[in-house]
């Protein structure tokens, strides 16, 4: 299960696309092409057998005009500063489609996590940290979990930003354990709405999940939870994958009894019938569900896809050319600036608890995120219909008049 790569220009053809439906000036699409800031560090680490290591490590904040940036840190083999960029920009996009006061960021490490001792990772992600201090924090730059990193690793990163602060600020850091500050729903929010926005599309356009054919393409934590809400919902969930294998059952799988097979074995693989993840991408199938990471559908495998949904609860998991091939063949694609919105809410509400020191119970969560979700498909389905659009032209289409407004009302410094 490997991704293709990453295109700052195919980011910007897309949003050409969209500027006929937009607001937007030249001045104000000036700020969104370029990141307001790419740091480059070089993160020297004792390894334990006493040797030291350097790693490379980047943060980008692609925008802060409608508030303090936001975005995952991953941990990641290959990770460079052209991916850090291009996804720090989608997550601007996305929290202006949810309408957050947020802009984009996004960052991590060149390193493979599993190839490391807890010793050496903690240490890896304290140094990391560190060199971060002057530039993070709730009110500037908000740091959250993503490939390769969890509440460990952002509990880790909580604690070395307050060794070097000499202060306890828990809202630096989202995605942390509850006993830190953190918040219920977060390892089940991006699915539930992938799932959420699944049900609302077929919705609309006159269909229903009972008995629909559903693929998961990364059965992690999002992916899992996707396929259990939309199992839930009737759908029979055929086939998902893992990193070490895919498994396929024409009459549905036993999600629960699934889920305990893999903690017990690592993999999905041996579960049912044996097939490639390459394969769980071709399936004859109403829906599949995009939860590896990008470029999970690209140039290379688009003509393979038969889904006539395909779902992208990951960012950037569908390439443009691949985009535009599936559209092209009357595959509607649910875009992650909608379909996987429900992880940055969950992030927000982490944060604002934090700011506020009051927390709500897993049911208020659960609540504030659907509502949030809904009025989000709301506001681009009803873009879609009155303006004719594709599903991402118009989330595109909001997010960049969103931040064509606060930048007008900002104005240019000095």
């Amino acid at each position: 299960m490997r991704a293709s790569g990453l295109n700052w220009q195919g980011l910007m053809e897309q949003l050409q696309e969209a500027l006929p439906y937009c607001e937007v000036t030249d001045q104000s699409l000036a700020y969104f092409k370029y990141p307001k800031r790419t740091l480059s560090v070089n993160l020297p680490v004792r390894m334990d057998d006493g040797t030291v290591r350097v790693f490379r490590g980047y943060r980008t904040v692609h925008s802060t005009a409608r508030g303090p940036s936001m975005g995952g840190v991953r941990f990641k083999p290959g990770l460079n500063a052209h991916e850090c960029e291009v996804l720090a920009a989608i997550m601007t996009l996305k929290a202006a489609v949810a309408d957050l006061p947020l802009g984009g960021a996004k960052g991590g490490v060149d390193v493979d996590p599993s190839l490391l001792s807890p010793h050496e990772l903690e240490g890896l992600t304290r140094r990391f940290t560190s060199e971060l201090v002057e530039l993070v924090g709730p009110t500037t730059d908000i740091l959250a979990p993503d490939v390769g990193s969890d509440q460990q690793i952002m509990a880790w990163m909580l604690d070395a930003y307050g060794e070097n602060t000499g202060s306890t600020t828990n809202g630096v850091v989202v995605g942390k354990p509850l006993q830190l500050g953190g918040s219920y729903g977060a390892k089940d929010a991006r699915g539930r709405s992938a799932a959420l926005v699944t049900a609302r599309v077929l919705e609309e356009r006159g269909e229903s999940l009972e008995r629909a054919r559903v693929a998961v393409y990364g059965f992690g934590d999002v992916g899992r939870r996707a396929a259990q809400t939309l199992a839930a919902q009737g759908a029979l969930v055929i086939a998902v994958s893992d990193q070490s294998g895919a498994t396929f059952a024409s009459g549905g799988l036993d999600l629960e009894a699934l889920s305990r097979y893999r903690e017990e074995h690592g993999s999905v693989a041996g579960f049912a019938t044996a097939i490639t993840p390459d394969e769980v991408v071709e399936l004859d199938v109403d829906v599949l569900m995009l939860a590896y990471d990008y470029g999970a559908v690209n140039a290379g495998n688009a003509h393979a896809v038969r889904a006539r949904y395909v779902v992208e609860a990951t960012n950037r998991a569908v390439l443009p050319e691949a985009e535009r091939f599936l559209r092209a063949g009357g595959v509607c694609v649910l875009p992650d600036l909608v379909a996987s919105i429900g992880g940055l809410i969950v992030n927000y509400l982490e944060w604002v608890q934090d700011a506020s020191n009051f927390f709500w119970t897993p049911e208020e969560i659960e609540r504030a995120i659907d509502i949030r979700v809904n009025a989000a498909v709301d506001n681009v389905t009803a873009f879609m219909r009155t303006r004719q659009a594709d599903m991402r032209t118009a989330a595109y289409a909001i997010a960049l008049n969103r931040l064509h407004e606060a930048a007008v009302m900002r104005g240019v410094y000095p």
